[in-house]
């Protein structure tokens, strides 16, 4: 079986990438504050935090954008508001020929927007339906929807770009995992959750372009709307430690794909790295055994289920089911397949817990 995963950084990118961060902190913040847990409340001239203020300020350097927004609702939050700022109901959204990240659907389903496929790989796929259809934006998922993706991000891009058509990039398991982001490469907007780049729960990052960014505040007016100071802070300290972790878990997953394809544990046909959506070790068993080695993984350590796909509550390693986005391309991958998530694991407890697993 074919996979298309991303490129990783390796570690030396993922180092440069946690010291440019911190480089960028030390020039918005004097040290004392940063030592701080962040203010609360609408600031007169700002409507919002401070402290949160100068967050957004980082994250939007970080990222080579023009401005950027945290808001509620994690990643499916910042998807909405960049859907509401880019489309209206009744209006045509271009998307990936695949089935849509469900809790997307849901917020494409609740906005009225109407919305037309085309095959990403194909480029010409994509001119013919911008030429056909008249879509008045574009959503793409920076990681992979179906096993046989294998679409540039950048090139489907720069092609929306060529006919004046802004993009909204869902960058959500890319973060701090790979060289640049789809704002880094020309995006009208990307998006993403904090809570899986080791922050907290239910904060969401909207970045790129200014003038969309302040349509987005316009619907933040409200103290109850802002995210405050202290999530602000939190959101930042997990991002400056989520490079280096994601590097690590990605050495991890090369380790356990190539031991497992040298026939370590006897169970598996193979095995191969993926982004399902998040980037993962992906095992098939020569008999259709998954239901039982997750049953039992989990009573050896094994996590059962994601709490928020690689957040900082997920130490050790996850042992479950295909997602749902493959699921529907493939039913038959269900009863034969699962996918393995390092998290902070290292390959010996992967295999120790797969080999006994499958006994």
């Amino acid at each position: 079986m074919k996979t298309y995963p991303l490129q990783s950084m390796t570690m030396l990118q993922a180092q440069q990438k946690q010291f440019r961060l911190v480089d960028i902190i030390c020039r918005h913040f004097p040290g004392s504050d940063f030592l701080t847990q962040g203010d609360l409340g609408l600031v007169p001239g700002l409507n919002q935090p401070l402290i949160t203020h100068r967050v957004e300020q980082v994250i939007a350097d970080f990222f080579n954008a023009e401005a950027a927004a945290l808001v509620s609702g994690a990643g499916t939050g910042a998807l909405r508001a960049g859907l509401a700022t880019l489309t209206k109901p009744g209006e045509t959204l271009l998307v990936h020929d695949a089935p849509v990240y469900p809790t997307t659907q849901v917020s494409i389903d609740q906005m009225g927007i109407k919305i037309v496929k085309a095959d990403f790989n194909h480029l010409d796929a994509v001119k013919d339906a911008i030429a056909t259809h008249k879509p008045v934006a574009c959503l793409i998922q920076h990681t992979r929807q179906k096993m046989d993706d294998s679409y540039d991000l950048g090139e489907v891009i720069a092609l929306a770009n060529r006919y004046q058509l802004p993009t909204l990039i869902d960058d959500n398991y890319a973060v701090m995992k790979v060289e640049h982001i789809g704002c880094e490469l020309g995006a009208t907007l990307s998006t993403f959750s904090c809570f899986k780049l080791l922050g907290p729960p239910g904060v969401g990052v909207i970045t790129g372009d200014k003038a969309r960014i302040e349509q987005v505040r316009g619907s933040m007016y409200s103290g109850g709307s802002q995210i405050q100071g202290f999530q602000a802070m939190e959101v930042l300290r997990g991002m400056v430690f989520a490079p280096v972790t994601h590097a690590v878990q990605a050495m991890v997953n090369d380790e356990v794909v190539s031991r497992l394809n040298q026939g370590e544990v006897q169970s598996v046909k193979q095995a191969f790295i993926a982004n399902a959506q998040s980037k993962v070790l992906l095992v098939e068993f020569h008999e259709p055994i998954a239901a039982q080695v997750l049953a039992k993984a989990q009573t050896l350590g094994a996590l059962p289920y994601p709490v928020g796909a690689e957040s900082r509550f997920e130490i050790p390693p996850l042992f479950y089911r295909v997602s749902g986005t493959f699921r529907q391309s493939d039913a038959s991958l269900e009863k034969r397949m699962i996918r393995i998530n390092p998290n902070r694991s290292g390959a010996e407890t992967i295999l120790r817990i797969l080999r006994e697993s499958c006994g």
